[in-house]
């Protein structure tokens, strides 16, 4: 009988190592040459290694409202500043409560602090309201007639008072403000046009002489607004509810205004976005309406589209300030667009703000100081020895214990520290992942957890020597059951990660996140560089004879002699004698 071919299934087991490790070099190398060509050699820090900026934000509440002030309130708030600031591409950004009143928020260096401070400091409350009067924003002689008539069941200054501001700004116009005029140049809001049937909103009810003495106080408060003190204009924006005719001031084009009563909450807006406008070749935010927004939209730009300029404008008003006042010249429904005088970051700030939502009370900035990273320094430094140390001691024992497979193990941690420094450098910019100290921990700790995999794997060939296999066979026999171990090893760190990240805020979440990175590394080291690397040293005399000092000797592991089978051969059977 013929003797079985040798090929592939002496061999077929082994694979092809060299393909394995071919693709994690070339990974290696690409990874490598991302970091560089994204000019970040190095991983980006988190505030207490690299520095950054403190703000203590302080809640205010409207006078009357003190129990506005409760941990519902400053846990909601503390959330929406989170998400504001992440929206910015800020990582690591530590939101806090301090006590009852106040709230910290800890901005990592590198980041634009303005920004951001902008963004945690502002409420964000949104109203869409109808433009009533508009006209530069200084203070105004007092008029020779009295407000009379009324907008949208509301009371407003006289009739006149429109037309004269109108020809006013086109003729009095600032020398540093040269376009500026009633109609907010270079604003309009564009939308999904959708056909109509709702009824015409019912006419308002005469004035009484309550509404009367309210348009006098209205009248007032308008002439004496001063746009260009920041003291009025702060005391303008304060107190306004949804339901009130307001005075304001516009954000950034010199004009003031009075609003009636909002037709839409910013609550209404669904989504929010920046985006370039290629054609017109500007930045603008598109919104998206809820049904109930998409319905209130539909019917305040139906009732402005039918008025005279400028009451055929509507206000977005942010935090008692005009944003934009752009004219309506027919009805929109669905979703709009916000476009005028933006550039890229006011476009996503705004956006930001309304995706988020208001924060359900008012802050004052308290204080904002700058961290130095000295102290993080130093405890960054002491990290970095306890590490070193502890690499130098899991050397020294592979060294002491497995010898040569000592040079296999500390090849895959090198890999694995490759692997896991430029990932880490390369999500800086991916997606704003800062290194901090619990970070550094969690790396450290994935030294021991690679360490484990390598030892798990070395302990299963060295069994199959002690059953008398040779390496090559004992390298491909043990890989199945130390494979299994590595996985449901790794699976429960990896778990532990994920919980502590989901569970956990700020710091902790550096930990969890780096533990889970380094666990899902390790598993793609032990696969793809470890079983290959040694199946490649097991074809290596220095190995495959079980060298004294290669960590495989046999009789230094007390392996057993081959098993070998005898044949039985029964002996013919003498006849008994009688």
């Amino acid at each position: 009988m013929a003797a079985p071919k040798k090929g592939r299934g002496a061999a077929g087991g082994q694979g092809k190592p060299g393909r394995s490790l071919t693709l994690i070099l070339i990974v290696m190398a690409a990874l490598t040459g991302g970091m560089f060509l994204a000019k970040q050699p190095t991983p980006r820090l988190g505030i207490d290694l690299a520095g950054g900026t403190s703000i203590t934000l302080e809640a205010k509440a409207e006078p009357g409202q003190e129990k506005a002030i409760n941990k519902t309130n400053m846990d909601t708030a503390v959330e929406i500043m989170e998400r504001r600031v992440n929206g910015l591409g800020v990582s690591e950004a530590e939101v806090q409560t301090q006590g009852t009143r106040n709230i910290i928020v800890n901005i990592p260096k590198g980041t634009d602090s303005a920004q951001a401070r902008a963004q945690v400091g502002t409420t964000a409350k949104l109203y869409f309201r109808p433009v009533l009067t508009v006209t530069q924003g200084a203070p105004t002689p007092q008029p020779s007639a009295s407000p009379s008539g009324k907008a949208s069941g509301s009371p407003s200054p006289k009739a006149s008072a429109s037309e004269k501001a109108t020809d006013g700004d086109k003729a009095a116009s600032p020398s540093s403000k040269p376009s500026a005029s009633a109609t907010t140049q270079g604003r309009a809001v564009t939308g999904a046009l959708k056909a109509d049937s709702s009824p015409s909103p019912k006419a308002s009810e005469s004035a009484s002489a309550e509404d009367q003495a309210a348009a006098a106080k209205l009248q007032k408060q308008f002439e004496e607004l001063d746009c260009s003190n920041d003291a009025s204009r702060a005391k303008a924006a304060q107190g306004s509810k949804a339901g009130d005719t307001v005075v304001a001031c516009g954000q950034d084009d010199g004009l003031k205004y009075v609003l009636g009563p909002a037709e839409v909450s910013g609550t209404e807006v669904d989504s929010a976005k920046a985006a370039f406008d290629q054609q017109r070749g500007m930045w603008l935010v598109q919104m998206e309406f809820t049904g109930k927004g998409s319905k209130q939209f539909q019917t305040i730009t139906k009732k402005l589209s039918t008025q005279q300029e400028p009451q055929n404008q509507f206000a977005i008003a942010l935090d008692g300030e005009v944003v934009s006042a752009p004219r309506v010249s027919e009805q929109l429904s669905g979703s709009a667009e916000i476009s005028g005088s933006f550039t890229q970051d006011t476009a996503e700030a705004l956006a930001n703000q309304l995706s988020y939502g208001a924060l359900p009370l008012s802050f004052k900035e308290q204080s904002v100081t700058t961290v130095t990273a000295a102290l993080g320094g130093e405890q960054l430094r002491a990290g970095l020895i306890a590490g070193a140390i502890g690499l130098a001691l899991v050397v020294i024992y592979l060294v002491a214990y497995y010898r040569g497979l000592a040079f296999i193990a500390l090849l895959s941690l090198l890999v694995s520290g490759i692997l896991s420094y430029t990932i880490m450098s390369l999500l800086g910019p991916a997606i704003g992942f800062a290194l901090n100290l619990p970070a550094v921990c969690g790396a450290i700790v994935a030294i021991g957890i690679t360490a484990d995999s390598f030892i798990v794997y070395f302990e299963r060939i060295r069994d199959e020597i002690r059953e008398g296999r040779t390496l090559r066979p004992a390298v491909e026999r043990g890989w199945p059951r130390a494979r299994r171990t590595i996985l449901v090893s790794d699976f429960v760190s990896f778990l532990a990660a994920a919980v502590l990240f989901v569970v956990t805020v700020g710091k902790v979440q550096g930990f969890a996140f780096t533990l889970g990175l380094t666990t899902l590394l390790d598993v793609v080291v032990v696969f793809f560089f470890t079983k290959p690397l040694m199946t490649i040293m097991a074809r290596k005399k220095f190995f495959a004879s079980g060298h004294p000092w290669s960590g495989l000797d046999p009789k230094r592991l007390g392996a057993k002699p081959p098993l070998r089978r005898s044949r039985r051969t029964n002996a013919p059977t003498e006849p008994k004698e009688a």
